[in-house]
């Protein structure tokens, strides 16, 4: 049999590649908002990020969020980013 290829990203933290399944995808909607997606499967600019809230603060000191989407983030979604990450995590 053949073996499935497992998809990689890159996390925006710590820059390792690791399996999609063990990072947490936030998206840019088409709206402009920038949210937590749960299901990996919203319309949208996508960035990963491993679950903890080390590499969140690693990705936002190096301001790679921001350039993944091409705008900045409000201070305030990050807050909201962080308590979901540190509760989906724990």
């Amino acid at each position: 049999m053949k073996k499935k290829k497992i998809p990689m990203r890159m996390c925006l933290g710590c820059q390792e590649m690791k399996p999609k399944k063990e990072l947490i995808r936030v998206v840019r909607t088409p709206d402009n908002l920038i949210e937590i997606d749960t299901g990996g499967k919203r319309s949208g600019r996508g960035a990963y990020v491993c679950p903890t809230e080390e590499c969140l603060l690693k990705a936002v000191k190096g301001k790679r969020l921001e350039k993944a989407f091409g705008q900045v983030v409000p201070p305030e979604v990050i807050e909201t980013l962080k308590e979901r990450l540190v509760n989906s995590g724990a």
